[in-house]
């Protein structure tokens, strides 16, 4: 099952998406211009392989919710969102702020 619910952060609408698959929950919110996603995320295939497109994202691990994720910390983040002053450790709701 997906679900997708509208979220405000900082008075800037955003959308969260869950997706509830066996034994796991992928959970993501996204900006117009970049995301922060659970552990499924791997930053490392967005900057080595996928670097030509220019994805602005981080990774936040151990979370099973969108609540949890926008409160975490980030683990990891793409080259294109430290450009924009993402960075690791930061929290998920002040990166997507940046990402803005």
């Amino acid at each position: 099952m997906m679900r997708m619910v509208p979220m405000t952060i900082g008075g800037h609408a955003m959308i969260g998406i869950e997706v509830k698959l066996p034994k796991t929950n992928l959970v993501a919110v996204a900006t117009d211009r970049g995301y922060i996603m659970c552990g499924a995320l791997d930053v490392a295939l967005l900057n080595e392989r996928l670097k030509d497109r220019g994805i602005v994202a981080g990774r936040a691990v151990g979370v099973k919710t969108l609540e949890e994720l926008v409160n975490a910390p980030l683990e990891s983040v793409t080259i294109e969102a430290e450009k924009l002053g993402v960075q690791v450790g930061m929290k998920g709701a002040d990166a997507l702020l940046k990402m803005i």
